[in-house]
């Protein structure tokens, strides 16, 4: 009796845990078992002798994780882009010529379309579209004949029916400064190759863009709108200055243009040839001397401001030739590069001699068989493109600023621009 009493106080915590395990465990199959086969019941997995382990557990969604980040290399293979443009690639398409050759380079020939990226190779001035490397005459002959009929083709196709006057002026009036803020500025580098996309991009919503000259470009405002013409295949509809105004073609279709690659940096100029000799043709060193400090002391001419617009200098030295022998222009404030360019392009032009570049001054001087040009022949050139709505006048807006791109020493009745005529709005 004492040791019952003794074994209620005390229980065996053994002997307690195993009796009810042991009589739960019976009830829970006798149960089961019975509800199974007279209910068909199924107990819950809780019940069961071995639930799931992941049953219980809340769900955990793992996120992807980012790939990390990989610099591009040059090792990595990428696609060769081919492109059917029919003319050879070059940084500026204005300020480049392929009839003067460069006398050497300044680096090696890498192609700043990046490595292995088209089938181009790349000569250090220009990307040619026929293969220097023929491996026979007829070839080469075959690829260079076709060049001009191609080009002359695809601009047709694309073109198509000219404008009437009514759609002209449509389209100008759709360009105003105004009415849209899409512009391409054209600057010092000229019509450079990667602004063939610019214009292709702004030509998917749009039928003409706006293109804004200024700077060394305006010098030769026709070799700019002949080039602007030629390689993108559309067509000058509206000019004013250095506003111009590109159609790009009744059958323009933005999915089916040509692949033009970018250009990933700019490549560096070649090595021309001397642009000033030590001595001018037909003179001694001492006549040479003299002659660029006479020059030197004469009148200036023109005073060039950066960036401005430069399209009636060739037009006023051609009338200053005409009672001077030397004209002095003034180029204090622009770049180096800059009244070179402007000297070379005079020196084609007008056509003059360049007599001297110091002190940021360009010094031209007439030639012997000197003959000015006819007033007919100067107005041609700007009358050669139809940039007129019509005849009337119906103008594009522009900015005050861009009309005083330099300053006049001489009467305004000698240097009037041939145009400034026909573009003047009418009185009344």
């Amino acid at each position: 009796m004492i040791l019952h009493r003794f074994s209620r106080q005390f229980p065996n915590p053994k002997l307690h845990s195993a009796i009810p395990n042991r009589f739960l465990s019976s009830s829970i199959q006798s149960s089961s078992s019975k509800l199974k086969e007279e209910y068909c019941f199924k107990p819950p997995d809780n019940l069961s002798k071995n639930p799931k382990p992941n049953d219980y557990e809340t769900p955990k969604f793992s996120r992807k994780q980012k790939p990390l980040y990989k610099p591009p290399s040059t090792l990595d293979t990428t696609k060769i882009l081919h492109s059917d443009l029919p003319f050879d690639f070059r940084f500026s398409y204005t300020e480049s010529s392929p009839d003067v050759r460069p006398i050497g380079l300044r680096e090696p020939k890498y192609s700043p379309f990046g490595p292995s990226r088209i089938d181009r190779v790349w000569t250090g001035v220009c990307a040619p579209v026929v293969d220097l490397t023929v491996k026979s005459v007829d070839d080469g002959n075959e690829g260079g004949a076709n060049l001009e009929e191609r080009r002359k083709k695809l601009r047709q196709d694309v073109l198509g029916k000219p404008l009437s006057d009514a759609e002209r002026k449509i389209l100008v009036d759709k360009c105003q400064r105004i009415r849209t803020k899409r512009q391409i500025n054209l600057g010092r580098d000229g019509f450079t190759h990667n602004m063939l996309n610019d214009i292709h991009n702004n030509w998917k919503t749009c039928e003409a863009v706006r293109i804004r000259c200024l700077g060394v470009p305006t010098v030769d405002m026709k070799n700019v709108c002949n080039q602007l013409e030629d390689k993108t295949s559309g067509k000058i509809i509206y000019r004013h200055g250095g506003l111009l105004v590109l159609y790009r073609g009744r059958h323009y279709k933005p999915k089916e243009r040509h692949v033009v690659p970018v250009m990933l940096w700019r490549p560096h100029e070649p090595i021309y040839p001397r642009l000033i000799k030590s001595t001018i043709d037909g003179l001694t060193i001492d006549e040479t001397k003299e002659m660029r400090k006479r020059g030197l002391s004469v009148p200036a001419l023109a005073k060039l401001v950066k960036n401005g617009y430069y399209g009636n200098l060739v037009p006023m030295v051609r009338d200053a030739f005409l009672t001077e022998e030397m004209v002095r222009i003034d180029c204090k404030g622009l770049g180096k590069s800059d009244y070179k360019k402007i000297g070379f392009k005079l020196r084609d032009l007008v056509p003059c001699i360049l007599v001297t570049l110091k002190k940021e001054q360009i010094v031209v001087s007439k030639r012997e068989n000197y003959t000015p040009p006819e007033p007919g022949e100067v107005v041609n050139d700007d009358n050669s493109f139809d940039y007129l709505v019509g005849g009337s006048s119906h103008f594009v807006e522009e900015d005050s600023n861009s009309s005083n791109d330099y300053q006049n020493f001489s009467s305004d009745d000698e240097l009037l621009s041939p145009d400034s005529k026909l573009l003047a709005p009418p009185i009344g």
